[in-house]
């Protein structure tokens, strides 16, 4: 038996699953960038425990504990070598969770996690090749080839967010300008929507949000169903940049299915048919290598299924 666990900036929270493919055992716990390593760890050892209890599984029958943390992670070693919202550089993170909970410990990267969730049990689970495209406050990529997980040298690849799509562009966190999820993630989606509202006072976009402050990542679509022309300006946009980058991405690795997660894939059709539109006429030799284009279906629950995933295969 293995506990997973899916560490947020905010909260982290854990399950077990069961032999018939669900999570049992659902429990969650506030994280803060305030806290050190060594209390997190503490914290993510207790928050297994209590998963387990909850699961109905004796602690004492568990055998790991699988980590989905965000970061870049030295996944041989547990060890998280940089998380930039909590400071963290050359974190133990493994060895830490292991010392307080008498398991074995195993930490991947959150979108890696995520994206072995659905190839397993997900939308991805009927390709061999596929890549998950985790759309939030960043742009994260998981690459699934021939079943395995795609980690790079050091598991220090696949920093898809990071791609430079506009040289001189918008400054992104990591230090460089023009990245593509300074473009592509949803921040930059609510961006945009916060820059069409200020431009044309009148447009549905205030209807639904009531002030800037009220943006989120669903504004502009509510807008554009009810056929706001601002709205569907900065759905163009964002499509296009987006579908640029998806281009890139299946030009490079050629997967299969392309899968689309992160609150904006709650869009459905709204979202995909749109990027089809945008991303089939630019690829190369499509009709020789088909691809398809697919939302995930796993939510929030992804990345613990991959955690748990990871943790099965390291033992």
């Amino acid at each position: 038996m293995i506990v997973g666990i899916d560490l947020g900036g905010m909260s982290a929270k854990a399950a077990v699953l069961a032999k018939d493919g669900t999570l049992k055992g659902k429990t969650r716990v506030q994280t803060s960038a305030t806290n050190s390593p060594e209390e997190t760890a503490l914290a993510l050892a207790r928050l297994a425990e209590r998963a387990a209890e909850a699961a109905g599984v004796e602690f004492s029958e568990v055998e790991a504990i699988g980590i989905g943390s965000p970061g870049v992670i030295d996944s041989q070693n547990g060890v998280v070598v940089q998380w930039s919202n909590f400071g963290w550089k050359d974190v133990p993170l493994a060895a830490l969770v292991a010392k307080y909970s008498g398991k074995r410990t195993f930490v991947l990267n959150d979108a890696n996690s995520a994206a072995l969730g659905e190839a397993k049990f997900g939308a991805g689970k009927r390709f061999d090749d596929c890549a998950l495209v985790t759309i939030g406050t960043g742009v994260g990529l998981g690459v699934i080839i021939g079943g395995k997980l795609f980690e790079g040298f050091r598991g220090a690849g696949t920093e898809f967010g990071h791609m430079v799509i506009r040289q001189g562009g918008e400054l992104c966190t990591c230090g460089r300008r023009g990245c593509f999820e300074c473009y592509a993630s949803a921040t930059a989606l609510i961006r945009l929507t916060r820059e069409e509202m200020q431009r044309r006072p009148a447009s549905l976009l205030w209807k639904y949000a009531i002030s800037l402050e009220g943006v989120n990542g669903r504004t502009v679509f509510d807008a554009a169903r009810e056929g706001d022309d601002g709205a569907k300006r900065v759905l163009d946009e964002y499509f296009s940049v987006l579908g640029e980058g998806i281009v890139n991405l299946v030009n490079l690795f050629r997967p299969q299915a392309v899968l689309i997660g992160g609150g904006v894939s709650a869009e459905g059709e709204n979202l995909l048919t749109p990027l089809r539109e945008y991303i089939f006429p630019r690829l190369y030799v499509l009709d020789y290598a088909p691809v398809e284009l697919l939302c995930a279906t796993l939510g929030n629950d992804a990345g613990l299924y991959g955690a748990i995933i990871n943790a099965q295969e390291k033992l």
